[in-house]
């Protein structure tokens, strides 16, 4: 029997992350990085594994010592502290293991510093090396040769998560995404062709977070609806799981934007108990779009970008989105029309980040190729590792800050927010159904939690938040939502939670204007904030999954 321990590093503050907002509602991140759990899974049971995440716990190093076995997983973006702990580890002679992104996109940078390393997903090969390692015959690397059939996957360990210490719960239905956007590595890792889990694994992991106690979860699947035909059954089956409980869990996920051209899929992710979906629209600019292949955001006949996500709203389901600027299409022109098109849109939540090249993918090969990516002191400069072709370096950089500024200014988020929640009297599909009719009671228990949890959060808030001007506008904020929607509880307290969060990317702003005195380059909060793409992972989910993951 060997002691095997499961490490992923902290992130850097980023915009998923709600760092600067994760006081208020008690929790110290705000999900884990489904790979933990599902890692543990594939451990064989004569073995004792244990999970530790740095976002939510210190790494005891001489717990690490003592263990005969260290795996880490992590994302480019957790590159340097994974480092750091690898090499911290190793000097205290135990054996490592890497795996996940960074050690999928960048294996160069793991070379002669870790004993093992898994390239790409690693469902098999984990199992794999642990018993080859168990008989003294493992190898330095390994790499599966086929895509992993999400079928034969186990449940995930959830039961050896800290779950008190996350908002969010996290689970992958699917794997792969049938488009092919330049710059992302998705289709690279996980391919064209989405796979899926069977519904009894779906309804099996969802009534493991209720177990534990976790009763939002996020769906980090990078596109949900990649094959519209297989997903629609299993969200039939997880609508009637939720209406069977007088739906315990609110889930939310990832999707393309030709979500707007099918009603049913709309129902069916309403009925199954999804509030929010995050689609990657990337820029109003449909140039761009075409530029890089992004081309199911460019399809006239299903009306325009605006008149797409609107469609999703008015079927109840909450729409954030992804925004890049610094496409060889844009110039300077770009920056206005972002905040622009948010506030069109009623989007009130948007990760904006400076176009960055992926290693592994065709916007990395064909920039390389033509001699425009930035050395690693112009992209610590600069922001990205992209030398754009329609402003300068400097215009992208200080462009991309100034969306920032104005997107995330009290009065454009707020505008944005009120537009939806006021004018628009956006409501979500679960709280709309005849269904409650037949469950009084747990629609008062509902209703009476949310008002409570409001209250809560409203009163954290107020007297967490130091700026006198800043608080003045949360309070006005929160008065005006009890005004005009207080029979509603459950948008009183979704609204309380967009407020707390406006709070987290206010600090974060503040933060990414800042530079380095002596060398003029950009703060790591700036880079981190400007580089890391739900695509590489902080969208609300911080993950890829599998070790690749």
């Amino acid at each position: 029997m060997a002691d095997i321990v499961i490490v992923n590093p902290r992130f850097d503050i980023s915009f998923w992350g709600m760092e600067h907002c994760m006081p208020l509602f008690g929790k110290r991140a705000n999900l884990p990085v489904a790979c933990l759990a599902l890692l543990a899974a594939l451990v064989p049971d004569h073995h004792d594994v244990t999970l530790v995440d740095e976002n939510v716990e210190d790494i005891d190093f001489d717990r690490l010592a003592r263990a005969d076995l260290v795996c880490l997983t992590g994302m480019s973006i957790q590159g340097s502290r994974l480092l750091e702990i690898l090499e911290t580890v190793r000097a205290r002679g135990v054996m490592t293991v890497v795996g996940g992104p960074m050690a999928t996109v960048e294996p160069e940078v793991l070379e002669g510093l870790t004993d093992v390393i898994f390239v790409g997903e690693a469902d098999e090969t984990w199992p794999q090396f642990l018993e080859e390692w168990e008989k003294g015959e493992h190898k330095s690397r390994y790499e599966q040769p086929e895509k992993t059939n999400l079928e034969t996957l186990p449940l995930p360990r959830t039961d050896l998560l800290k779950a008190e210490r996350y908002m969010f719960g996290s689970m992958q239905i699917s794997r792969g995404c049938p488009f092919t956007c330049e710059f992302c590595d998705i289709i690279v890792t996980f391919g064209r062709r989405p796979r899926l889990k069977k519904s009894e694994q779906v309804i099996a992991e969802l009534e493991s977070f209720l177990n534990v106690g976790l009763k939002i979860v996020f769906v980090v699947d990078d596109n949900l609806i990649g094959n519209k035909k297989a997903i629609k059954p299993i969200l039939r089956d997880i609508a009637e799981w939720q209406q069977a409980r007088a739906y315990p869990l609110t889930l939310f996920t990832e999707a393309s934007l030709d979500l707007a051209e099918d009603d049913e899929l709309m129902e069916l992710m309403g009925l199954a108990g999804f509030q929010n979906v995050f689609i990657g629209i990337e820029t109003p600019n449909e140039e761009s779009l075409r530029e890089t292949k992004k081309l199911q955001n460019v399809r006239p006949n299903a009306g325009s970008l605006i008149e797409r996500v609107h469609r999703i709203q008015d079927h109840g389901i909450d729409v954030w989105c992804g925004m890049i600027v610094g496409f060889d299409h844009d110039d300077t022109t770009i920056f206005p029309a972002v905040p622009e098109f948010l506030s069109r849109a009623r989007i009130s939540t948007a990760l904006v980040g400076m176009l960055h090249a992926i290693p592994t993918t065709p916007l990395f090969k064909r920039l390389k190729e033509a001699g425009r990516l930035n050395s690693e002191d112009d992209a610590d400069l600069y922001g990205t590792n992209v030398i754009p072709l329609g402003m300068s370096s400097e215009e992208l950089r200080d462009g991309f800050v100034r969306v920032m500024q104005e997107s995330y200014s009290a009065d454009s988020y707020f505008g944005r927010l009120d537009s939806q929640f006021f004018d628009q009297d956006f409501k979500f599909t679960v709280h709309e159904l005849p269904y409650w009719a037949n469950w009084r009671w747990a629609w008062a228990k509902r209703a009476s939690y949310n008002y409570v949890r409001f209250s809560v959060l409203a009163s954290r808030l107020l007297s967490a938040v130091e700026d006198p001007e800043l608080r003045a506008r949360y309070r006005q904020q929160l008065a005006k939502v009890v005004k005009k929607r207080w029979r509603e509880p459950h948008i009183l307290f979704i609204y309380g939670v967009k407020v707390a969060t406006h709070y987290h990317y206010a600090k974060l702003v503040q933060s990414i204007a800042d530079v380095d005195p002596e060398t003029g380059a950009m703060s790591n909060a700036g880079r981190s904030f400007s580089r890391v793409r739900k695509d590489e992972s902080a969208t609300p989910k911080k993950d890829k999954e599998a070790i690749a993951a």
